[in-house]
């Protein structure tokens, strides 16, 4: 199969899995994982329909941006402080904040470019040792925090990777509790101009119909769609 037809099936699975949970597909963003694979490979998608591409690395972007058809990008990996200041205006949002020392440089470099980041707070769902992520019982703590301090920062809900599994069904009970924690969340009074819980980024390749089941408004999908990863 080629990359358009692969990015078809996985939007039509998307949309299946969104029916089956009654829930509307327009209401879930298929986000487009490009790690390793190159601009043109990117380009595939977007002309089959991507509008968003999400990235792991800064530097990735850096590298493919300019021959990359216009798209929404997506910083989902781990973002070091010294690496904000390059991707504060190439990005619409970053999925993976996990301390306020972040979320502070965040607001510093998106006050110098004139905007305001869409951040999403990372959840480590089984708090294991290799992945970023607050525990989720941290989690009230550290909005409240970043809405009182950023100015430029919009907390517009949380971000989650669970154990991999063989078996979709195991990453389940991670996405129920991240589900019950996004709809806490849409009931802290938190000031409206800084946090906007509108969005539960959860569910990969091996995954992403369960996370859609259980309330994802966003899947992070690669190898599904482009293929094994071609590290160099």
């Amino acid at each position: 199969m080629t990359i358009a037809e692969r990015f078809k099936e996985v939007k039509k699975r998307v949309d299946d899995a969104a029916v089956r949970s009654g829930r509307d597909p327009e209401d879930i963003k298929l986000v487009a994982v490009t790690k390793t694979h190159p601009a043109s490979e990117i380009n595939e998608a977007i002309a089959a329909g991507a509008t968003d591409i999400g990235e792991n690395r800064v530097q990735e972007i850096l590298e493919k941006i300019d021959d990359v058809s216009p798209v929404r990008w997506h910083l989902i990996g781990h973002l070091q402080t010294n690496k904000v200041r390059q991707v504060i205006d190439k990005v619409v949002m970053i999925h993976s904040v996990d301390s306020l020392k972040l979320a502070r440089e965040i607001d510093k470099r998106a006050a110098a470019a004139g905007l305001k980041m869409d951040v999403l707070i990372e959840i480590n769902s089984a708090m294991e040792e290799t992945k970023s992520g607050i525990a989720a019982g941290d989690l009230k703590q550290l909005v409240t925090d970043i809405t009182a301090e950023c100015e430029n920062v919009r907390v517009c809900g949380i971000m989650c990777i669970p154990p991999i599994a063989a078996d979709p069904e195991d990453s389940r009970p991670y996405f129920k509790e991240a589900a019950e924690l996004f709809e806490d969340m849409k009931s802290w009074q938190l000031p409206p101009e800084r946090f906007a819980p509108t969005e539960l980024s959860m569910g990969m390749s091996g995954d992403f119909e369960v996370a859609v089941e259980e309330g994802a408004t966003i899947v992070r999908v690669g190898s599904s769609i482009f293929g094994p990863r071609n590290y160099r």
